[in-house]
């Protein structure tokens, strides 16, 4: 990987996908420079996070202040940028959703107008995005018919109904996304600020030549992930529920559908994507590539810490979606991508990796 030309900035770089990511860049010879505000909801603890690697240069900013961005960018100038700060939580989106627009969207373009400012044009920007974007995503009728659901109603859940209902009348049947033939169309107020950082993102380059790769992951999930987060990933919240000998509550029916993408094979995608730079522009899928129910991760989770069996109770929470699964072949061919760690696999490491305090 040529990274020589400058440094790497990596935004919310402190994160558990950013400490993975720092080390890794730091073994290939960059200078790493990390801006991470440090929130309290991530990090139960202040101060530099004990996974992040010595030899990273952290900074502590906060994305959405102007003046912080012109200091960050006196001190550095970034040939590459790694975009992985935002507020990430989907349920929490709805209750919060100024918080979300200012991270996520006026964060992203704070950071491009201090580097306007600063007479910087980065080769190469490298946005982690989110399968939310798409919400439910395209289904397909038992005659093959495609459409696009839309937000399931509050009325729908609350009757039980769980699966889109086709245009036929018929229950359909979820596709996996790709990003060259499934359209957006978010059902959350996080899903709806990613897409918006898509899009600045996708104008700012264009304008000024910045290389672009989009990242959109499905569910992360391994060690350093917050347990302490009510809004963290649902591998890591059940594992911690169950370490304590609880009965985990899983949603709907169980069969709520996901891919959990392990995050040494996210952040060997965002390697990927830095070694590997477009002509132009670029959005690719990254996942595990498997299809696996809520409920099945929840009994793997549970049998692992000899917790109870799970509890399907049949709550629900509006603006989830029943479907999150992706087709990973564009990122086969783009980015020579091939996951390497099964979902027993992480599970086994995540538990392995706990520790008594949590």
């Amino acid at each position: 990987m040529e990274l020589s030309k400058g440094p790497v900035l990596v935004t919310g770089g402190a994160g558990f996908i950013g400490c993975v990511l720092a080390s890794k860049l730091v073994e290939s010879g960059a200078r790493v420079v990390v801006v991470d505000v440090l929130h309290p909801q991530v990090h139960a603890s202040s101060g530099r996070p004990p996974r992040l690697n010595d030899e990273v240069e952290l900074l502590p900013v906060d994305v959405t202040a102007t003046s912080e961005w012109d200091a960050v960018l006196k001190l550095v100038r970034p040939s590459h940028v790694v975009h992985l700060a935002a507020e990430t939580g989907t349920g929490q989106s709805l209750l919060e959703a100024s918080r979300h627009g200012r991270v996520n969207v006026v964060g992203t373009t704070e950071m491009l107008d201090a580097l306007m400012r600063a007479g910087i044009v980065p080769d190469h920007i490298v946005l982690s995005s989110s399968r939310a974007v798409y919400g439910e995503g395209e289904w397909v009728t038992p005659g093959g018919a495609a459409f696009y659901p839309g937000p399931r109603t509050h009325a729908a859940l609350e009757g039980a109904q769980w699966d889109p209902i086709g245009p036929d009348g018929g229950v359909a049947s979820p596709r996996p996304s790709a990003a060259h033939r499934t359209s957006p169309h978010p059902t959350s107020i996080y899903g709806a600020t990613k897409l918006a950082q898509e899009h600045i993102l996708s104008a700012w380059c264009a304008a000024t030549g910045t290389r672009l790769s989009t990242l959109r992951f499905q569910n992360v999930y391994g060690p350093g992930q917050s347990p302490t987060n009510a809004y963290t990933g649902v591998v890591t919240f059940f594992a911690t529920s169950a370490r304590r000998g609880g009965r985990l509550n899983v949603y709907e029916d169980g069969r709520i559908l996901r891919d959990f993408v392990y995050v040494e094979d996210v952040v060997d995608s965002i390697l990927a994507a830095l070694a590997r730079p477009p002509e132009r522009a670029r959005v690719v899928d990254i996942g595990s590539g498997t299809t696996v129910s809520i409920h099945d991760v929840a009994r793997t989770i549970a049998a692992a810490f000899d917790a109870p069996e799970p509890a399907v109770s049949g709550q629900f929470r509006d603006g989830d979606v029943r479907a999150a699964i992706t087709d990973i072949e564009a990122a086969a061919k783009e980015l020579a991508y091939q996951p390497k760690w099964t979902l027993q696999q992480g599970i086994a490491t995540l538990v392995s990796s706990m520790t008594e305090d949590q």
